[in-house]
Formats: C-alpha cells, sequence, structure tokens
C-alpha cells in the first residue's frame, strides 16, 4: 500500500528517486560539485554522497542566490535531483528549481521522517505530494 505525505507544492512536475534526507541546510555554490552532483561541503552529513537522481530532503537551503544557478548547471550536466523537498523552502532553492526543471515541494507532513533512507518515492511538484510503496517506520 502506498503512503501520501502531503505539503505545498512549490514547482510543478513529477521526479521519481531513491530518498536523500539530510538534517542540515545546503549550500550549492560550493556545497556541490555541479559537475559530478557530489557535495563536497566538509563537514556536511552529505559530504561525498550524490545528489544526482534522488530525492533530495533537507531542511532548507544556505548561501549564495548563485546557488540557483548551480541547480541549472546540475540540470544541464545531467546530475540534477529528481526532485526537491524542503522543509521550509526558501528564494535560492525555488529558483534553481523553477530554472532547472526539478519538481519541489515544502512543509511535509512531519511522517516523512519515518521514510528509510534509499527509499524510492515520487513528489508531484504541483500538487505537493510525496508518495511512498510501504509502510512508514514505526508503523
Amino acid at each position: 500500500m502506498a503512503s501520501v505525505i502531503r505539503g505545498r507544492g512549490i514547482a510543478g512536475g513529477t521526479g521519481t528517486g531513491p530518498l536523500l534526507a539530510s538534517s542540515e541546510p545546503i549550500s550549492f555554490l560550493g556545497g556541490v560539485d555541479p559537475k559530478t552532483g557530489m557535495v563536497v561541503e566538509p563537514g556536511h552529513p552529505l559530504l561525498g554522497k550524490s545528489v544526482a537522481g534522488c530525492v533530495l530532503f533537507f531542511p532548507h537551503g544556505k548561501g549564495s542566490t548563485v546557488g540557483s544557478y548551480v541547480l541549472y548547471a546540475l540540470r544541464h550536466n545531467g546530475k540534477a535531483p529528481a526532485a526537491i523537498v524542503n522543509r521550509e523552502a526558501e528564494p535560492i532553492i525555488v529558483v534553481g528549481a523553477i530554472i532547472a526543471g526539478i519538481p519541489m515541494m515544502d512543509q511535509p507532513d512531519p511522517a516523512i521522517d519515518r521514510i528509510p533512507e534509499g527509499t524510492r518515492v515520487t513528489v508531484d511538484g504541483g500538487k505537493g505530494e510525496l508518495t511512498c510503496e510501504g509502510e512508514l517506520e514505526g508503523h
């Protein structure tokens, strides 16, 4: 049975991939390599992991407004996330998602924290819904 996590739709479209979650904000400028999609920010919990093709869940963005263009470059290089989910969207990530065509939602139901990392999920950025197959942890 599928579980649906509702939130607020930000950037339309759908994206499917394994969930990659961070408890820390992400700065795309200097924090993610636009050519490889690898997180390169020293000390970041996702250091050494790729954002390519995943549904990337993190609290919010941080850093320079140029981070929006890094998201665009990731798309251009075939290394963009399949979708983005933020606890609270802010302009840097929203603009980047829109110009790169990355589906995005924010303000997800707290049940999102019970989805195991790596679980295949689908985000509908227009509806503001994340769907995963199977039961959530703790159910």
